[in-house]
């Protein structure tokens, strides 16, 4: 399979997966990179030119598994560098900023170039950033979730700034991409086949993992 590679690179990496940030300019992209990566916040940022990217190695059901975090530009003139970037991506972050609705508006066409580029069984999710900024938000969590539950992506809100949810959004469409794939695979050593096809992606329950209750905009 052409988007998952096995091997050891200098150390015992058993999968690595490649998952790339989508959404307009400004909505907290780099941000929430760099949290999860670094664990750090500037708020002095720039936005980003082009195309960016961080690996960071963590361990899930006893494997290593070194992710690949690629960060775009959300501007219109790097339209055109973007899309050739979603190529090998098993997983996605459709990201919005929450006090911005056009940002949300724009999800739907995002989605649509997404789907247009990627493997058809991506692992996306839907995140609401800046949940901090709660007295200002203008995008309602039901609209947010509404909207996932109809094109069957995960959803989570989160806060780079104040660090919340950023570890478990990743951590969550990490684990599904890893519970796809290694499937795959036991299925590969009785046949021939490390597809992600037939996977369903699905928005976790409103009482289960991940459903990014941050008490804002309830």
């Amino acid at each position: 399979m052409s988007n998952l590679y096995r091997g050891d690179f200098n150390q015992k990496i058993d999968y690595v997966f490649k998952v790339v940030l989508i959404g307009d300019s400004a909505v907290g992209k780099s941000q929430l990179l760099a949290r999860f990566a670094r664990n750090e916040f500037n708020l002095e940022s720039k936005a980003t030119i082009g195309v960016e990217f961080q690996t960071k190695t963590l361990v899930i059901d006893h494997k290593s598994v070194k992710s690949q975090i690629w960060d775009t530009a959300g501007q219109e003139r790097y339209r055109a560098v973007t899309s050739a970037y979603y190529r090998g991506a098993v997983g996605a972050m459709l990201v919005y900023d929450m006090t911005k609705r056009q940002s949300f508006d724009h999800m739907a066409r995002w989605l649509e170039e997404l789907r247009g580029h990627a493997d058809k069984n991506i692992v996306i999710m839907l995140v609401g950033n800046k949940c901090d900024l709660g007295t200002i938000c203008a995008v309602p969590s039901e609209d947010a979730r509404e909207f996932a539950e109809r094109e069957n992506l995960y959803f989570m809100e989160t806060s780079a700034l104040e660090s919340k949810n950023v570890e478990s959004a990743f951590m969550t469409i990490l684990t599904e991409i890893y519970r796809i794939v290694s499937k795959k695979t036991l299925v590969a050593n009785d046949a021939s086949s490390t597809s992600l096809t037939s996977t369903k992606i699905i928005v976790p329950g409103r009482d289960g993992d991940g459903n990014g209750k941050s008490g804002c905009c309830i």
